[in-house]
């Protein structure tokens, strides 16, 4: 059972929400502030945090981002809600970390395919323990863990990353030099269609681009087809022990 905590300060749509993803299989705990959250997250880390951004008190774009700045939340699942109709807020949580957005009012049903879409990359990572040769993704200078979802860099650098990141990233890792359209990914990671000026994709793209510190005027990872997606660049060799010189030292 799949356990989510559902972070809004509406206590009409926390009980709706809850009893909906109850009835689908969840285990769900309600909040109706950061303070609550932060007791129950104290208590039990739950699969995917369900977030309203318009809270009493601490917002929810400044949470999101206390919790990507925090080893132990770093990489905890955000869906973030919204009730505003500008694309404003959806960018800023998107670029802060969060994995996807739903705006309100919105279906219990899309909501819950929406969760689902996140958790299907998560157990991506458990499989891959004990998974033969392909723990590791090998690519230029870099190497992907995929067991703890973090770069590491050939001078042993280690990056580790959120959710979002990671699942792109592996993506286009299982389909090298080869062109993957925005409908395609935006299908695969988040489970829904593109709609009409939806950046979601660029903007993890984007993303990723600043942590494997490249030019997408320039690109020696990901590089941009116009009118037709994104293409990883190299050539990946899947290995299950790294070879030198991928040792590895902390991040600063």
């Amino acid at each position: 059972m799949h356990k989510v905590l559902v972070v809004d300060d509406d206590a009409e749509i926390g009980r709706l929400v809850a009893s909906y993803l109850r009835q689908n299989g969840f285990g769900v705990r309600v909040a109706g502030a950061e303070l609550g959250m932060r007791q129950m997250l104290a208590e039990e880390t739950p699969d995917i945090l369900v977030l309203d951004l318009m809270l009493p008190g601490k917002d929810g774009l400044t949470i999101i981002k206390e919790l990507r700045a925090s080893p132990v939340t770093s990489l905890l699942p955000v869906l973030m809600l919204t009730a505003r109709a500008d694309d404003i807020d959806r960018v800023v949580g998107l670029e802060l970390g969060a994995d996807d957005y739903l705006t309100k009012p919105f279906l219990p049903r899309e909501l819950l395919a929406r969760l689902r879409a996140i958790l299907r990359r998560v157990p991506m990572d458990k499989a891959s323990i004990g998974a033969g040769p392909s723990r590791y993704f090998l690519f230029g200078d870099w190497a992907l863990d995929c067991v703890e979802r973090r770069l590491l860099a050939s001078g042993g650098l280690v990056t580790p990353l959120n959710p979002a990141e990671y699942a792109l990233l592996r993506q286009l890792l299982e389909r090298p030099q080869r062109v993957v359209s925005r409908d395609e990914l935006l299908q695969e990671l988040a489970g829904r269609d593109a709609e009409a000026f939806d950046r979601t994709i660029d903007l993890r793209v984007s993303r990723l681009r600043r942590r494997l510190g490249d030019d997408a005027r320039e690109p020696s990872y990901i590089q941009t087809i116009r009118n037709e997606g994104y293409v990883l660049c190299r050539a990946v060799e899947r290995v299950h022990v790294l070879p030198l010189p991928f040792h590895e030292r902390p991040s600063p």
